[in-house]
């Protein structure tokens, strides 16, 4: 089992616009081009960020239009938030507070043998990395630049923390980079 922090960036270095728009990589390629469906077959637990939870409940047409459903996710997933949420019907989604470490042992009882998976932000990836809890970055990389938004991981790391496993050319407009997250 490992915790692994997958997902997409622009070139220069953010998952997301400033107002947490992913609209930019739905143009970039296909899902099913992608390393997604291998990986997301081995995922057993969700972490999320609110921002990201709030962006696929305001875009829910358009998840479902790249996805097939408006929420895309069988397995539970945990929504880091401070804020109250709106639950999603028939949706395994549990709202949590505080420290990941406080969450890491029931998520990972629940993922099994499978992965854990960070879906972002980066700030909640960050905060695994933090805690010595992140085990495999794994980033694919857009033929884009926004210019400014949401990092792709606001922490310092160093060529002592991330160790690159493995660079794929995904089409003509991505590219994934594995790392592991050395502790």
């Amino acid at each position: 089992m490992k915790t692994q922090y997958y997902t997409a960036a622009s070139l220069d270095g953010f998952i997301a616009t400033e107002d947490d728009s992913l609209a930019w990589l739905f143009e970039l390629g296909d899902v099913p081009d992608s390393s997604y469906p291998e990986f997301i077959a081995k995922v057993g637990a969700i972490a999320m960020g609110s921002a990201t939870y709030r962006w696929i409940l305001e875009h829910s047409s358009e998840v479902e239009a790249q996805t097939g459903s408006a929420w895309p996710y069988a397995c539970p997933t945990w929504v880091f938030t401070t804020r109250p949420q709106k639950a999603i019907p028939g949706a395994d989604v549990r709202f949590v507070s505080g420290d990941v470490r406080a969450v890491f042992p029931e998520m990972r009882a629940t993922a099994g043998e499978r992965n854990l998976w960070i879906v972002g932000g980066g700030d909640l990836a960050g905060q695994f990395c933090d805690a010595g809890l992140l085990d495999e970055l794994i980033v694919q990389v857009g033929s884009a630049t926004l210019g400014r938004g949401k990092p792709l991981l606001p922490r310092r790391l160093c060529g002592s923390v991330l160790h690159l496993t493995c660079v794929s050319r995904l089409g003509p407009e991505m590219v994934e980079l594995r790392y592991d997250v050395r502790k």
